[in-house]
């Protein structure tokens, strides 16, 4: 490489750095901010019967919010950065609080906002980081 090429590259990263910086953090904060709307819309019901709409919503975000972070960045880990931070709001969400209260239940709603808000998601990001070669 000589050093105007080089010049280029890091006038091109220099150029990208503190704005996509903040839209990654952004991305980030969403995963946390759809992890709290799904939470709260998982015990819908019609009628008697549970309807956990927001466990098909969990799936179509997660993906949307990993392809978001492909614009940002490149790396696989860092593309799963919402879908890391989506899991740790779960986590801290199916612990009990300190009045003893639990958002998530002991009842099939939870394991299936669970996998469908990993499986969708861990699915387009193992085909993201592994592209099929002819």
């Amino acid at each position: 490489m000589t050093a105007a090429s080089i010049d280029r590259v890091r006038g091109a990263d220099q150029a990208r750095g503190p704005a996509w910086s903040v839209l990654g953090a952004v991305l980030v904060l969403d995963g946390l901010l759809s992890l709290a709307l799904e939470v709260l819309y998982l015990p819908t019901y019609v009628g008697s019967t549970p309807v956990p709409i927001s466990a098909g919503v969990a799936a179509v975000v997660n993906v949307a919010l990993i392809a978001g972070m492909g614009v940002v960045v490149t790396r696989p880990a860092a593309l799963s950065l919402p879908l890391v931070a989506w899991l740790l709001g779960f986590l801290i969400c199916s612990t009990a609080g300190p009045g003893g209260d639990v958002m998530l239940t002991d009842d099939w709603t939870s394991p299936l906002l669970l996998a469908c808000g990993l499986v969708p998601a861990g699915f387009y990001l193992f085909r993201r980081a592994f592209p099929a070669r002819p």
